[in-house]
């Protein structure tokens, strides 16, 4: 069976979904963008968490906007440099920044979900919530809804499904994802990485695309990640690989692995200085895709569309 329940932990509010036969363990917070603040597994007799998550609502305030740690990204991921894009013939400029001329992870990263419903039973745990944006900013005055489901499913498997719903009179443009960072408590030198693309898209020095696609096969069979930097965007390629990525831990035997659909068919990866963790973000389209196009979504007026993925811990 599995189960639902409600917990405030260092200032947190958490919706915690868990699996009784097996102990694992998802929280969720709702009010900090829907982010999944924990991942908890069964280990060695106790329960490690895989998620890099903040210890308290004190450093969520105070370190949100250096790591963008769980956020969801939405209506646009990434950067788009100026907050400057054009559409429908008409140019628009974002308002909400992180730092001046610093537009980055879109518009709901730090704003509080409602709860719309929590379930459970013998086949899983899952939590509903909504957050309806009302056109508050002026570069982006296209109204929708932004749905986001947690279920935790048998065998430390959890799928996440975001479903958009366009409130507009019009089409708009839609980028949708994530930004969860991983751990084991292994530094990220020891971790091994590997995942399904053959493709990297080309970054200026800005981190922003040239447009420009290139060969990249160095992760396609699993390899460490010892002193490699990562900032990158790659392309998937859903036709040969069951799994999109895996991050595994040599040491403790653990493996997480990444299952999203075709709605996200670009896998972003970034190693933070610190090296103790890696962010695996499944995206609909590359940075600035509001301008080069590259995996943006026209979503037209009375539409919804939903974005798939699952994520699936094991130990060998």
């Amino acid at each position: 069976m599995f189960s639902v329940r409600k917990i405030h932990v260092n200032g947190f509010d958490i919706i915690a979904l868990k699996d009784d036969l097996s102990d694992a363990e998802i929280h969720v917070l709702p009010a900090q963008s829907a982010m999944l603040h924990a991942f908890n597994i069964p280990f060695e007799g106790a329960m490690l968490n895989i998620i890099d998550g903040y210890d308290s609502i004190e450093d969520y305030h105070a370190n949100k906007s250096l790591y963008f740690k769980g956020a969801k990204l939405s209506p646009f991921a990434s950067r788009i440099p100026g907050g400057k894009y054009t559409w429908d013939r008409q140019e628009y400029t974002i308002e909400k920044s992180v730092t001046p001329g610093n537009h980055l992870h879109g518009l709901l990263h730090d704003v509080a979900f409602d709860v719309v419903e929590t379930t459970a039973d013998e086949r899983s745990a899952r939590v509903k919530l909504r957050y309806t944006y009302n056109a508050s900013d002026s570069g982006y005055p296209f109204p929708y809804t932004c749905d986001v489901e947690y279920r935790l499913q048998p065998d430390m498997r959890l799928e996440i499904i975001t479903t958009i719903s366009n409130l507009h009179t019009s089409a708009i443009p839609l980028m949708d994802g994530w930004h969860p960072y991983f751990t084991t408590g292994t530094p990220v030198d020891e971790m091994e990485l590997q995942f399904a693309s053959e493709q990297i898209v080309e970054f200026n020095a800005q981190l922003i695309p040239t447009g420009q696609v290139l060969p990249y096969d160095r992760f396609l069979e699993s390899s460490p990640l010892t002193g490699i930097p990562l900032d990158n965007s790659f392309l998937l390629n859903f036709r040969q690989h069951a799994s999109s990525c895996t991050l595994r831990d040599p040491n403790k035997h653990i493996a997480i692995t990444f299952y999203p659909d075709e709605s996200y068919p670009v896998l972003q990866l970034y190693t933070p200085p610190h090296r103790h963790s890696i962010a695996i973000e499944n995206l609909t389209g590359v940075p600035n895709a509001f301008n080069n196009g590259i995996g943006l979504i026209t979503l037209p007026a009375g539409e919804s569309r939903t974005f798939t993925t699952a994520i699936a811990a094991a130990t060998w």
